[in-house]
């Protein structure tokens, strides 16, 4: 029965697409107006007229829309015959919120209007995850912390705790740049130097 009220939906939007100019995101009424559709969980209760928006209302319990829309009219549930062996294996609602979005306009136990959630930026981390009831909170990395992608703030390198030298600065964005330290190999050096030098103002004086 759903999927005969969805085919049959899809077909309306079509007649009232047919021949019309009106965007994708709207109807055309009974008048030849574009109005603004109403969204999922919802259905028009009075059409646009003249510089008054299109109204739009609720489903009732025991009736659902599952698309944007220009109806008046909520689709019906089906309902399980128990005694024939069905059950319920998914309770039919008005409306519901998609992964990754939160409701902002909730009331009558729908929700009217859902927005996608934030995403926190580069050299941010995420405080709250969101739900579908609220929207994910984000807090900036302090001075000493870093976040390439947003989720977590990690803490700088200490390069002197490595044995190493800090040869570039972090930001919120990106770690310190550590190098080895360079070998001590110059010692040597100076002392054969010298042992030479040595040889060679001794072998003067002797002349």
């Amino acid at each position: 029965m759903r999927a005969t009220l969805y085919f049959y939906a899809v077909g309306f939007y079509h007649f009232l697409s047919v021949g019309s100019t009106c965007g994708p995101s709207e109807y055309s009424s009974a008048y030849g107006e574009c109005c603004a559709m109403c969204n999922i969980g919802s259905v028009v209760r009075s059409d646009c007229s003249g510089d008054l928006s299109t109204t739009c209302k609720p489903c009732s319990p025991g009736t659902f829309m599952n698309e944007p829309n220009g109806l008046h009219q909520c689709f019906a549930c089906k309902h399980c015959a128990e005694s024939q062996g069905h059950y319920i294996q998914s309770k039919c609602t008005s409306s519901d919120v998609l992964d990754g979005y939160y409701c902002i306009d909730y009331s009558n136990s729908q929700c009217h209007h859902a927005e996608k959630h934030r995403v926190c930026r580069p050299g941010q981390e995420t405080k709250t995850l969101w739900t579908k009831a609220s929207d994910t909170e984000c807090v900036d990395c302090v001075h000493g912390f870093y976040s390439p992608s947003g989720l977590n703030c990690i803490k700088w390198t200490d390069c002197a705790a490595r044995n190493e030298i800090q040869t570039e600065g972090g930001s919120h964005v990106k770690d310190v740049t550590c190098e080895q330290k360079p070998k001590e190999r110059y010692g040597l050096i100076d002392l054969i130097t010298a042992s030479e030098v040595r040889k060679a103002n001794n072998a003067k004086e002797k002349k």
